[in-house]
C-alpha cells in the first residue's frame, strides 16, 4: 500500500515510516503540515493517509476534509487528544480511523487495514447507488416513451416496448437514447 504520512513531529514521523515499511507498505511522502499533506495527496494519489490532528498552517481535520473533497482516500487520524469533539469533527470530515498517541504497531496496522476495508465498502456502496440511480432514470425514460407510443400509436405496453427495443437494435444505440429521442420528438 502507498502511504502518505502527515505529522509535524519528526520523531513520530520517523517511527510511523519505520512501522509502515516494516509491514511492507511504501511511504510515498511525508508532510510536516496540513497544507503540505493536501498538496502531496493531490499530486501523489496515495492509497491511504496517516495524519496528525494538530499540525501547523492547516490542522489535520481540515486537511482531511480537503483531501476527501478532492479525491477520497482512507484517512487514519493520529492525536494526543481523545476529546469527543475532535473525534466528531474528524468523523464529519470523512476520516476512517482514529488512533490516540502514543500508539504501537499492534494498534496502527489494524487501524489502517480497517480504514481501507471501510473505505472499500463505502466506495462499493456509492458505486451501487449510482448504478441504481442510473437504472431508475433509464426506467423512467423508457416508461415515459412507452406511454407516448401507447397513446399515439394505440399500442399495448409490450408492443411499445418491442418497438423501442427494435429501434435500439437497428440503430445500435441504447434503448434509453432511443426513448429520449422519441420523447424529444413527440414532446410532453
Amino acid at each position: 500500500m502507498r502511504v502518505l504520512i502527515a505529522e509535524d513531529e519528526t520523531i513520530i514521523r520517523l517511527d510511523l515510516r519505520l512501522l509502515l515499511e516494516r509491514a511492507g507498505h511504501e511511504v510515498v511522502a511525508e508532510a510536516r503540515d496540513g497544507a503540505e499533506a493536501v498538496a502531496l495527496a493531490e499530486r501523489l494519489r496515495p492509497d491511504i493517509v496517516v495524519m496528525d490532528v494538530k499540525m501547523p498552517q492547516l490542522d489535520g481535520i481540515e486537511a482531511a476534509r480537503r483531501i476527501m473533497a478532492e479525491r477520497p482516500v482512507p484517512i487514519v487520524m493520529l492525536t494526543a487528544y481523545a476529546q469527543p469533539e475532535l473525534i466528531e469533527r474528524a468523523a464529519g470530515a470523512g476520516v476512517f480511523g482514529f488512533l490516540v498517541k502514543p500508539f504501537r504497531e499492534p494498534d496502527l496496522l489494524p487501524a489502517i487495514a480497517t480504514a481501507r476495508a471501510r473505505f472499500a465498502e463505502l466506495q462499493a456502496a456509492r458505486s451501487e447507488a449510482a448504478s441504481l440511480a442510473e437504472a431508475l432514470e433509464t426506467r423512467k425514460v423508457l416508461e415515459r416513451a412507452k406511454g407516448m407510443l401507447m397513446a399515439r400509436e394505440g399500442l399495448d405496453e409490450q408492443a411499445a416496448f418491442d418497438r423501442l427495443r427494435k429501434a435500439s437494435q437497428i440503430s445500435g444505440r441504447p434503448m434509453r437514447v432511443i426513448a429520449e429521442a422519441l420523447i424529444a420528438t413527440f414532446g410532453t
